[in-house]
This record gives C-alpha cells, structure tokens and sequence, in this order.
C-alpha cells in the first residue's frame, strides 16, 4: 500500500492536444502529443541527484476500504504481455529518411496490438505523425456518423538531435504509419507487441488448404481482441458486447491455453456486478455512457455460462453468477401458446442484416437460458429453483413446433411473419434441441438455400448443420460465404459483416468456423464439467485428413484422422483425469475391422478381443464407439466407406454434348480435375439462348451399383475465362437426382438456382445421405 513518502509531477512532454481529428466517443483512450523539447527538464529525473523541489508530495485520499476507494477487487487477469522491440516485416526496404506527407509504411505481420517506436536523427521542432492503416477502420458501417470511428494516433514533436521515442498507448492494425518530415533522418522504426497473455496452443489442420486459412484468421481475430477484456473490435469500440463474448468464449477454448478462462470469469463477474436495480443486464459493462439492454444477446450470455463451466469446470465462476440469472430470467413472461413473450428491451435487436423473423428466435434464445438457468439453480445450492425453470423450459417445448412450424412451407416461420425465411431462426431452432430430428432434412434445405445471418448468427447456423450430420453442407457454406475473406491477402483477421468496406476488417464475433472445424469436423467436446469426459466424434465431410490440438484443464487432447480409400487411420493423445468416447467412423462400410494399438476390438458387426483401458460402446450406422482411458490410442479400420471419386471412370450419358477431340461425356469422369489438352471436360453443344427451359440438358452417371451418397461435386473448367471474367460455362440453374437401381423414377436432392460464377473454384452440393 502506498503513503505519502514520494513526489510527483505531470511529463511537461505530455499535453491533450485537440487539434486534429480526435478519438471517438466510445474509448476512453486520448490520442498521444508528446513536445521532446517540453521534456527537456525531465532529463535524468531517475538519478539520485535530481532536483525535485518543485514536485508535489501526494495527498492521502483514505485507507484502504474506505470512501473513495471502497471496497477494492484484486486484479483477476494476468498482466499484460509486452515482446521486446521487433523490427518491422519490411524492414529491408523501409526509406532512410522521412517522406513528407507521404505516410512510410512499416508492415506488421499479422493484426496486432502494438507500441511503435523510433529513433531518429531530426532537427528541433520536427512533427512526426503515428497511427496504423486501421485507424479510422469500420467507417463504412451503416448508420456509423462520420467521424465516430476514428482510434489513436500519436504525435511526436521531436528535439534536436538523435532522439528515440515509443508511443505508449497500444494501437492495432496490420501496418504502421510514420509520416515523418524529409529533413528527418531516420534511424530505426520499430515495434513492441503487447497482448492479453496467453498462448496460441490450439490447431487444427486438414487436407484443405482453404479450411486450415480460415481456422487461422479466426484465431487471429479472436487474440486481437482479447486484452483486459474480450472486444467486438479493438479499433473503433473496444467494448465487451455479450453477443461477441459468447462466440469468443467457444472458440478460445479450441484456441488458447488455460490462462484464457480467467478472461471468461471476469466477464461473467462484470455483466452480474453492473445488474441493474430492475434486473435488466446489459452490455458493455463497465461503461458511463452505455445502459442499453439488448435482451437477446442477454439471454445468449445467460446460457453460455454453462458452456463456461462445461469447458473449465470453475464453478464458483458461474454459481456466483445465479441470482443476476434468476432476477432477470423472471422479467420474462409466457404468453397463451406457452411461448415467451418479447421483450423489446433498450434496443430490439436480435442481429445485423435483414428477415429475421424474432418470434423464433426469442423462445429458442430463452428455452437455452432456461436449461443453463435449471442447471446452475442445482450447482449453486438452489435446487427448489429448479422445477419452476423446468416448467417454463417444458412449455416452449411442447408448444414450439405447434405455433412456429409452417408445414406448408416446411420451415420454422412464426405467424405473421412475410419476409424471407430466417436461416437463423432455423439453426438456432436445431443448437436449442427445439428441433426434432424428423425436420433435419428440411431445415437442411433451408440452412443450404437462405443466407440472411450476419458473420455472428453464422456461428448458429454452421453449428446446427454439424448437429444435423450434414457435415458436407456446412463445408459448402463455409466456402461460399467465406471465401472473399479467405482469398484477402491483405487481411489477416475476419470482417464485421460480410462486405469488407461496409464495416471494420476484424470483428471478435465472426470466427465460428473455428469452433465449428474444431469441435465438429474433429469432433471434439466435453460432455462433463471441466474434461473430465468428452467425445471425439469427427465428422470430416470431404475432408481427407485433419490433425488438432484441443488445450484443456486436463490437458491438450491430440486428435488425428486420415482416409485413404477403404482404410481409415484416427490416432488420438487422451490427458490424465479423463475418460474418452471415441467414435471411429466407419463410413457406412459394409464390414468394417476395427484394430485398436493392434490388436482387432471389431469385426463382423461385433466386438471381439481386448484391450487394457478399452470398452465397447455400441455402434450405428457411422461410427464404432469407444470408451478409453488416458494415453495414447491409434485406430485402424478397414473395409470402411470410400471417400473416393465413385464417379471415376464410370460410364456417362447426355442428351447433348460436344464430342471431338478435346470434349466428350467421358472426360467428365476422367479424374482429371482441370482442363489440359485432350481432356478439357464435358460441356453441351453451343446455344443461341442462356434460356435452355425448352430443351433441358441433362446428365446422367451410373455407379454400377446402389451407393450412398452425401454430396456432389463439380470441378469448373481452367483453359479460359467467360467474357468478362470468371469460370465459362458454369450451369446457372440446375437439380441434382438419385435413383436406385431398378427403380424407373428419379428423386430430387438438390435444386440449385442462381449460381453465382464461381471464379475457378470447386463447389460441393452436398445433401442427406440418400441411396
């Protein structure tokens, strides 16, 4: 504790300069203006010797606990991480001298938080100006005025002389900016990275490139927001929205080690301290100008705490988190459905974006907070709470597919609503349990054909198509409505909405493929408190091989998969303290061997033999299941479902098709997945008319035998472009049928309308596993 015994004064180099473009109103930060000459009388001010007459002893407001210090709360994070001084990227190429007005670049190598520094050689009275290329990121956001976007920059009026200075309010971008004067001599440009301390000690790789890209730029996004809270942004806001902190919590726990959850547990502390009197919650808290209750971000907050301790098993996090839960839960009333009634709140917002049909998603978003509701009301010693928050949860339950289910329209769609269907609503409905099974493929069709979620909602509705098992129909969707982002060379993190320009270029909430890829294409999670028993029940899609590293409080759970025709090979790496439920994917095989370290634990549709700290679990259609204790484990299965082109090789039929030289109805199943000479595919004779209604052309592949089938997919042509740009050729508008040998008519598993050019690209149309 500190007393009086010391002297202060304020840095004369230091002064609140208003001149310019300033902060905006969000951040409590002010830019940095620093006078080296003011300054000068700060010299030597560490020696013993120093004068420090003029400098004023404290004045001792109150002992500790007392007005108006209050009761004080120990820090519950770790102190920050600073690196030494870094050079730049582009140190090599970086200007001797300044330019002028025109800004030096100084390339950083990913987006960062970040000191700058330099050390130059100026004369007195020289002004160089600091700030990165994201200062005023997020200025093309809807509704944002101008001018209310802009972060900090920093000053530095130089003295004369060989001098160096490191702006010490932290900024973030992927380049810093120096506008340095010509007659500067400059002679070093450096950084220090700073952060929230933890390290990067998940992974996830595959066989696809473009997967393993964007699982990266999530974690990127999610570290830059992360420092003595988790933030939507770090440029233009920094503030702890409870939406983008339940994604984060999800995805951190795939992404960091352990010393991440502490930054989980203060956000929880925060939302229930700053409850108000009402029992309305809201976020940003800590905040003097914010008060606004979102409800249903509020009610996803609610339900995550579970997930919290689902993940960490801290308890005392959540518990003391219960009566905030209990005061706000009851300002929710049912309405005569037995649904609950909405709550517009300070802000009716349910996402960015447009269709989003609210009904729905209000009693999906309340049946979840009630389920965390019921669990921690057991945890914290409130078991008489229970039942109450079990009946209004058994309400929605009974009543939800009665009101909200439009048969006709075969989706989730409450009366009333006109507009496009929700693609959230829908998700959401399948993540809360709301949807039985009986409507998977349905919705499946809905999650495929309507893309209405914002980057935030789009975690929901990716999970649900995992929950569904349409693994293929999530990688689809990832593709399409990630790819601009993925194929950004300038961006290293991900966006606010899904057109760059219209918001800023690194948003905390867009990041749900990594769980997604993490948590379902590897497959996996816990399924009790803190580790202690989990899954691994990988759904790998197209995916050939995927390997992950999953930091837990037990330890890290090393996870490897790879198909090789008929053969696959899982290994997995389980941490002390915990027991495993494997389920080692058969692929619809029709007699698969299982071996386990060796020794065969499954074949003929049984189990058989035995290995220590192995038990048999059951098996279905899909998978083998196995419970394991900790070590190191490595499956084999053969006779397993092939993943390979069935296509390859097999004969082709068509009403109209260009056969010569180069072109034919066999080159579309030739294996070759670009155009060369001799092979350049399948395409159909020349039309006057993009029109082909009168005269559909069709295609037809035999595989020799009945076959499952999850997807189709089909490899556009490289030897030239359309005019204009983009693949040539590619079918517009076009259905996808199966049928079964013998049978004389064909079923419809995909109609595709409007297909965007794809630009090269392969495209998946996956849909229900059908014969």
């Amino acid at each position: 504790v500190s007393d009086t015994g010391w002297k202060h004064r304020v840095h004369p180099g230091y002064s609140n300069n208003t001149s310019g473009t300033q902060v905006n109103f969000r951040l409590p930060e002010s830019n940095v203006h620093y006078d080296a000459r003011a300054a000068a009388v700060m010299s030597g001010w560490r020696s013993p010797g120093f004068d420090d007459s003029a400098w004023t002893a404290p004045t001792d407001f109150g002992a500790v606990g007392t007005a108006p210090w209050n009761g004080l709360v120990e820090r519950p994070i770790p102190q920050f991480r600073y690196s030494g001084l870094k050079t730049y990227a582009n140190a090599s190429s970086l200007p001797a001298t300044g330019r002028g007005s025109t800004a030096i670049s100084a390339t950083l190598p990913s987006n960062i938080q970040v000191t700058p520094f330099l050390k130059v050689d100026a004369p007195a009275g020289a002004v160089i100006g600091i700030q990165t290329d994201h200062y005023d990121d997020g200025a093309g956001l809807v509704g944002i005025e101008p001018g209310t976007q802009y972060n900090m920059r920093a000053t530095y009026i130089c003295a004369g002389g060989v001098q160096e200075f490191e702006s010490l309010a932290w900024m973030s971008g992927t380049a810093v900016r120096y506008t340095i004067p010509a007659d500067v001599t400059i002679l070093e440009l450096k950084y220090r990275e700073s952060g929230y301390d933890t390290d990067f000690a998940g992974s996830f790789s595959s066989s696809d490139a473009f997967l393993d890209t964007l699982w990266t730029k999530a974690a990127r996004t999610m570290y830059v927001n992360m420092r003595d809270n988790y933030m939507d942004c770090p440029t233009r806001e920094r503030a702890q929205w409870w939406g983008d902190v339940v994604n984060q919590l999800k995805e951190g726990f795939y992404t960091f080690d352990t010393r991440s959850h502490a930054l989980g547990e203060k956000a929880i502390a925060q939302l229930a301290a700053w409850q108000k009197s009402g029992g309305q919650l809201y976020s940003p808290v800590p905040s003097t100008i914010w008060t606004a209750e979102l409800p249903v971000q509020m009610l996803a907050s609610v339900w995550s705490f579970w997930t919290y301790y689902l993940y960490t098993g801290n308890a005392s996090a959540v518990t003391v988190a219960y009566p905030a839960v209990k005061k706000y839960l009851d300002l929710w009333t049912l309405d005569g459905d037995g649904l609950v009634n909405h709550r517009a709140g300070d802000w009716d917002w349910e996402d960015w974006g447009s269709d989003i049909d609210a009904r729905v998603l209000d009693n999906c978003w309340y049946y979840l907070a009630l389920d965390t509701a019921a669990k921690l009301a057991d945890l914290s010693g409130n078991s008489g709470d229970v039942a109450g928050w079990k009946s209004r949860r058994d309400s929605i339950k009974a009543n939800f597919d009665r009101v909200l289910w439009n048969a006709s329209r075969n989706e989730y769609r409450s009366p009333g609503y006109t507009r496009d269907t929700d693609d959230r609503a829908n998700g959401l409905a399948v993540v809360a349990g709301l949807a039985p099974a009986s409507r998977y493929k349905a919705i499946t069709e809905v999650l495929r054909t309507h893309l209405n979620a914002s980057p935030y909602m789009e975690f929901y509705v990716l999970e649900a198509l995992y929950l569904m098992g349409a693994a293929t129909v999530a990688e689809e969707r990832i593709r399409n409505r990630f790819a601009a982002q993925v194929t950004d060379p300038a961006c290293h993190t991900l966006w606010e909405v899904w057109v760059k320009s219209q918001g800023t270029d690194n948003h905390a909430w867009n990041g749900g493929p990594l769980y997604t890829l993490s948590a379902y294409a590897a497959g996996v999670r816990p399924t009790e408190p803190g580790w202690t028993r989990y899954e691994v029940i990988p759904q790998t899609g197209t995916l050939t091989k995927i390997n992950s590293v999953v930091p837990t409080v037990e330890g890290d759970i090393r996870f490897g998969i790879t198909r090789d025709g008929t053969k696959v090979t899982l290994t997995l790496t389980s941490p002390g303290g915990t027991t495993a439920r494997v389920g080692v994917p058969t692929y619809g095989g029709s007699s698969p061997v299982v071996a386990a370290n060796g020794t065969t634990v499954f074949t003929g549709g049984s189990s058989t033999g035995s290995v220590s700290g192995l038990t048999y679990d059951g098996k279905d259609a899909s998978y083998v299941y196995f419970l394991l204790q900790p070590g190191a484990w490595t499956f084999t299965v053969t006779g397993a479902g092939r993943l390979d082109d069935l296509a390859l090789a097999r004969p082709v039929t068509s009403n109209n098709s260009l056969e010569n030289a180069e072109w034919g109805r066999s080159r579309l199943t030739d294996g070759k997945l670009t155009s060369v000479g001799g092979a350049r595919g399948y395409t159909s004779n020349d039309f006057s008319s993009a029109d082909v209604s009168g005269s559909p052309v069709w295609v037809e592949v035999d595989l020799g035998a009945d076959t499952d089938l999850d997807a189709v997919r089909l490899f556009p042509r490289t030897d030239t472009p359309a005019a204009g740009g983009g693949t040539a050729g590619f079918p517009v508008d076009f259905t996808i049928q199966t049928r079964a040998d013998g049978a004389t008519g064909y079923n419809t598993v995909r109609t595709v309308t409007g297909q965007a050019n794809p630009d090269g690209r392969v495209q998946t149309y996956g849909f229900r596993t059908t014969t």
